[in-house]
């Protein structure tokens, strides 16, 4: 894996989807996923989405965006229907997670 395929932790933009234990799927954007899934899953800065349902994976991510051209991006994800986002994470299928050294989701 070279560097430019690793999403990086402090630098650049990434637009991410994080499926919720409902199987909903939320879109945002940060540029440290680490400490933005740190903050879904265990604090109150986490969205307020994930109040009544648990972050459970991270599902997609999109890479090398402006803090500008990745707000774009995020709102043109939620502008998709379920299935146009599911048909996104399926042409990715990479398990972020992994890739990122991100912990489990934490049941509740």
């Amino acid at each position: 894996m070279t560097q430019q395929d690793k999403p990086q932790a402090s630098t650049g933009w990434l637009v991410y989807m994080i499926e919720a234990s409902d199987q909903r799927l939320y879109t945002g954007i940060t540029n440290n996923m680490p400490k933005r899934w740190h903050a879904h899953s265990h604090t109150k800065q986490g969205a307020k989405f994930f109040r009544g349902r648990h972050p459970k994976r991270v599902q997609y991510i999109e890479a090398e965006h402006t803090r500008s051209s990745a707000s774009q991006r995020e709102y043109a994800i939620k502008q998709l229907s379920r299935r146009e986002k599911l048909k996104l994470i399926d042409q990715q299928a990479i398990d972020w997670h992994q890739r990122l050294s991100l912990p489990a989701a934490v049941e509740a």
